[in-house]
């Protein structure tokens, strides 16, 4: 005697499970796209932002480079000028020196925390002093400030980070791309498909966290998936 329970269709099943799998990383990429997003528009202003992300250029009295002070002197009151008008606690490792020729200023930018020095590179008086907050959010934007605050080596964090939010971006726009070239429409002229295309879709759709798997799998009963 034939069962009257209806078979269960096991890709209808898998993609049921799935389905509560990619929701919830759906939130969480959302999430980190959000903050990438937010912190990608503020790094786009930091120009334009009035100084409050990141202090304009000054300029100093002469832009003719013969008339600089020596790079060492200017280092070192630059480092004077941290801890005495910041704080003597301050860390005077350098990240970078940036050399203005055209405004004729010098940028001491340090490698441990957010503030920088602007000098004249004529006299060596002061310009800025200023609160890097663009820097702050690069390296959040990036990843990089959990490497700092974790003090591992080679940006390993960063380099995780950007490659899955990379990755996982990518992945979006491929999948929409291919849901424009498999719609429904191909399920109702009876094309099927193999195990292989529907594990790799599954993969797809579970690396990009989509809300939703269209119909594209030709199968009927109370089994059949309609997402």
């Amino acid at each position: 005697m034939q069962s009257l329970i209806p078979k269960k269709n096991p890709s209808a099943a898998l993609l049921r499970n799935f389905r509560q799998v990619h929701r919830k990383v759906a939130i969480v990429l959302v999430l980190f796209f959000f903050f990438t997003a937010v912190t990608g528009l503020l790094l786009g202003w930091k120009k334009n932002s009035g100084g409050l992300l990141l202090a304009p250029t000054g300029k100093g009295v002469s832009t003719d480079v013969k008339t600089w002070l020596t790079l060492d002197s200017l280092h070192k009151k630059a480092i004077q000028v941290l801890h005495d008008s910041i704080s003597p606690e301050l860390s005077p490792v350098l990240d970078r020196i940036d050399a203005r020729p055209s405004r004729g200023v010098v940028k001491f930018v340090f490698a441990d925390h957010y503030w920088g020095i602007q000098l004249d590179a004529a006299t060596g008086d002061v310009v800025s002093i200023e609160r890097r907050n663009s820097d702050f959010i690069e390296d959040l934007h990036d990843g990089s400030f959990f490497d700092a605050l974790l003090g591992t080596n080679d940006e390993p964090i960063k380099l995780v980070y950007t490659t899955v939010m990379g990755s996982a971006l990518t992945s979006f726009i491929c999948y929409r791309l291919l849901a424009l070239v498999w719609t429904e429409a191909d399920a109702e002229e009876g094309k099927e498909w193999s195990i292989i295309n529907q594990r790799i879709f599954i993969a797809i759709s579970w690396f990009l966290g989509s809300y939703q798997v269209e119909s594209l799998f030709n199968s009927s009963g109370p089994d059949s998936v309609k997402i």
